[in-house]
């Protein structure tokens, strides 16, 4: 396949494809922050508690 086959194919694809809009990008990307603050206090949390647990065992 050339080169030029394939970069037509591509800008043909790339027509095609459903871009998200503003709004939608905007609260997916709030979702994908919030969800990690949550996922990162959970860990920190738990590292938290492992971290006393195994010092109160080594004591």
């Amino acid at each position: 396949m050339p080169v030029t086959d394939y970069l037509k194919t591509t800008l043909s694809e790339l027509k095609q494809v459903r871009w998200p809009t503003r709004a939608e990008t905007t609260r997916l990307t709030i979702i994908v922050i919030g969800i990690s603050v949550v996922v990162g206090a959970y860990v920190g949390g738990l590292d938290y508690l492992f971290t006393n647990l195994l010092q109160y065992i080594i004591k």
